[in-house]
């Protein structure tokens, strides 16, 4: 069975789902896939130990390494994608990110766009997701004359201190941009309860700006759009030609169907819109959907991520303890004059997330008095891309990532500031938690995934244009974190946002 649409949507996470709510108002007929069901709202969204030790919301399919080595991605597949269990960090790449920046690891290659491209967009995005902050606190912040929509998520007590602190040593913590639907000043009329139970849990309350309540709900209020859930993307289908897609072929409730659209927008985060492509392959595309460049599934980056546990004196009483960031070593530092990255505070740690890291014979008490003390925090670096590192398909047809990190020494000297900064806030370094997948997270942590399908204005060296339509195709587009041409050292979420929606400004002007 075919079935005709206006513009057909492949994912519904921080890309496809903005999509959708922007092209939602100009009645064109459109279809949004996802190959997950709208997640269930149950007690088991707030249980720490249903969410990460158990991984209930994570898919059970297995990927393979380089070694061909199998492990379970964090993919959440379902309406919203990987925002559906996001810390709703929102940050904006720094206006540097977007040129040629050097690394002890290499170098980061320039955009085909700067920041005051994207910069209308970062507003547009932040106002959309209900982004909480305070302008000017972060020096090194991109230039922003509007303010937030949202006021600044407060600091609690023991944040407040660490903020204090940190300021005395001459540092600039900052509030964390948060995208929540919260109320501070009436709290009977807030979304948000400020629970404790936020960053990498779903939302109970629907009151995290995930992709979901923020874009699919109100878009699917219009009668032109619609949804098809649990139906799996296999691959796409041209003419003979070869430059205009005719077909999308969706498994859905244990048949094979083709769906037809004039426009097709892909959006299944970085890697499987990769597979998708590779998947794809035809006699007018042997090496892979719109991949004459060789560079589909190439230059995967996925930052140089690791979260460190820190332990206080005194009992830490906090309920939510993310709303602190620090980029005083983004550029560089006192002893460095290349970046190292950025830092930021994580959401409350909870003993659940602590016993897979501890040894067997750790008494529950011990475990219970270092949550009741402890403090999480996440540090970044930026991944560097790497034609070597790569999204492949092995002879079983099973996702390959090869994969090896680069830029090792920025991430090793921002450990030790952090070193510096736990001495300064009277906390002991403890260790790394695997709750969040272990010291330097693994493989399996994807979360932060881009750059398999990246734009640029040459067509041999890039897969898709400066729009996000693939060189190779006539109606064929790509709005997840696939075009990153490098990754940055922020969370990618809102720059993902932005781009979405930048291009269904061109989509709305210029093509539709």
């Amino acid at each position: 069975m075919e079935e005709n649409y206006d513009v057909i949507i492949i994912g519904s996470g921080a890309g496809g789902g903005t999509m959708a709510h922007e092209l939602a108002s100009t009645g064109k007929k459109i279809l949004i896939i996802d190959r997950g069901d709208f997640l269930k709202r149950e007690k088991e969204n707030w249980e720490p130990s249903s969410v990460f030790k158990d991984e209930r919301y994570h898919t059970e399919e297995h990927w393979y390494d380089k070694d061909d080595r199998p492990f379970r991605p964090g993919m959440c597949y379902h309406v919203g994608g990987n925002t559906k269990v996001y810390g709703a960090a929102l940050l904006r790449l720094r206006e540097k990110d977007f040129e040629e920046v050097k690394h002890y690891g290499g170098i980061s290659p320039a955009w085909p766009l700067s920041y005051s491209d994207m910069k209308p967009y970062y507003l547009r995005a932040e106002q959309l997701y209900s982004v909480h902050g305070q302008r000017g606190e972060d020096p090194f912040e991109p230039e922003e004359s509007e303010p937030y929509s949202f006021p600044a998520i407060s600091h609690e007590p023991f944040v407040l201190n660490i903020v204090d602190r940190l300021t005395q040593e001459g540092l600039h913590p900052f509030h964390l941009p948060l995208g929540l639907r919260l109320n501070e000043k009436d709290m009977e009329k807030s979304e948000c309860i400020r629970c404790d139970t936020c960053d990498g849990f779903p939302c109970l309350v629907h009151a995290k700006s995930d992709s979901h309540t923020t874009c699919i709900t109100p878009a699917l209020a219009q009668p032109n759009v619609t949804i098809m859930t649990n139906a799996r993307a296999n691959r796409l289908i041209t003419d003979e030609s070869g430059r205009v897609i005719t077909a999308v072929e969706v498994e859905h409730e244990g048949q094979l169907k083709k769906l037809s659209g004039k426009h097709v927008i892909v959006s299944c985060g970085a890697i499987n819109s990769a597979v998708l492509f590779l998947r794809s392959s035809s006699e007018a595309h042997p090496s892979g959907f719109a991949n004459s460049s060789g560079a589909v599934g190439r230059n995967y980056m996925c930052h140089q991520n690791s979260v460190m546990i820190s332990v206080s004196k005194t009992p830490n009483p906090t309920i939510y303890p993310k709303t602190m960031g620090l980029n005083d070593f983004y550029y560089n530092a006192d002893d460095s004059e290349l970046p190292l990255g950025h830092v930021q505070l994580l959401g409350k740690v909870k003993k659940e997330m602590l016993e897979a890291d501890a040894p067997s014979i750790t008494p529950g008490l011990a475990l219970n008095f270092i949550a009741e003390h402890c403090v999480g925090w996440w540090l970044t670096s930026e991944d560097l891309p790497m034609t070597e590192n790569r999204v492949a398909l092995n002879e079983r047809g099973d996702i390959v990532l090869d994969y090896t990190t680069n830029n090792e020494e920025a991430h090793q000297r921002l450990l030790k500031k952090l070193e510096h900064i736990l001495n300064c806030v009277e906390h002991t370094h403890f260790f790394p938690n695997h709750a969040y997948l272990a010291k330097r997270l693994p493989i399996a942590a994807v979360a932060h995934q881009v750059g398999t399908l990246r734009f640029g204005k040459d067509p041999k060296t890039s897969v898709l244009d400066i729009n996000c339509k693939a060189h190779d195709l006539d109606n064929l587009y790509v709005v997840d974190a696939s075009f990153f041409p490098s990754s940055g050292a922020v969370n990618p979420a809102l720059t993902i946002i932005a781009n979405s929606i930048r291009v269904a400004d061109h989509l709305k002007k210029e093509v539709l």
